[in-house]
């Protein structure tokens, strides 16, 4: 069943894509909840980039799996959780705050290392969901930017939760404004390379509106069962 999803998940890509971006979008498999021997079988499909949402997960499995795995930590971070997944994650998708790129930032100094992070945006300014709001993004960017051993490569989002994956486009064509604004500020220390949208539900359009990278879950290893939680 994995093989097939994965199959038709990048047949889906191929056909969002832009043609001026024809093969440029990164598949992360979301393998949270997920057992090793199902991401081993994803990685045996070619499959190298997943993620994760909770730290101790991708610790667990991190030792599990092949090397050269690139793990992207995808869920919210709490500052003391920073120093087990410094050393393992790829890519950070979750920085929402100076004081998290701070812990960061000091424990990747520690290891003589250059974290990159992303800056996670709340664009649909939901309650329920982490990240910084649109109006307080390039302050924070400014902030987390003078931040010795952090490199912002660029943002990410969740979108809302919604049964019709077009009502999501205002979201991502706002992010990819957002991205493009940064972009030209010409700040130091800060790239516009990655943008993390679009999930099981919706990741056709985010490609649509410019995703870098797309997180699929449920679309790949299929429903999740939380109750082993």
């Amino acid at each position: 069943m994995i093989r097939e999803n994965i199959m038709q998940v990048l047949e889906n890509i191929a056909a969002s894509e832009p043609e001026d971006r024809a093969g440029k979008t990164k598949l992360i498999a979301v393998s949270k909840t997920k057992p090793v021997s199902a991401i081993q079988e994803a990685y045996d499909c070619g499959i190298r980039d997943f993620g994760e949402n909770k730290v101790q997960e991708l610790q667990e499995k991190y030792d599990c799996l092949p090397a050269d795995i690139r793990w992207h930590m995808i869920g919210h971070l709490q500052r003391n959780k920073v120093k087990y997944i410094i050393d393992k994650a790829a890519l950070i998708h979750s920085v929402d705050s100076l004081r998290l790129a701070e812990e960061i930032s000091k424990e990747a100094v520690k290891r003589e290392k250059v974290m990159p992070v992303l800056i996670e945006v709340n664009i649909a300014d939901e309650d329920s969901k982490f990240g910084v709001h649109p109006q307080d993004l390039e302050g924070l960017i400014r902030q987390v930017s003078s931040l010795k051993g952090v490199k912002i490569e660029g943002l990410m989002t969740v979108a809302p939760f919604v049964e019709i994956a077009e009502e999501n486009r205002q979201y991502f064509q706002a992010m990819k404004q957002l991205s493009v604004d940064i972009m030209t500020k010409n700040i130091d220390n800060v790239d516009m390379n990655i943008l993390s949208m679009g999930m099981t539900g919706d990741y056709q359009v985010a490609i649509q509106e410019g995703a870098d990278y797309v997180r699929v879950g449920t679309g790949i290893f299929g429903e999740r069962d939380y109750g082993t939680e």
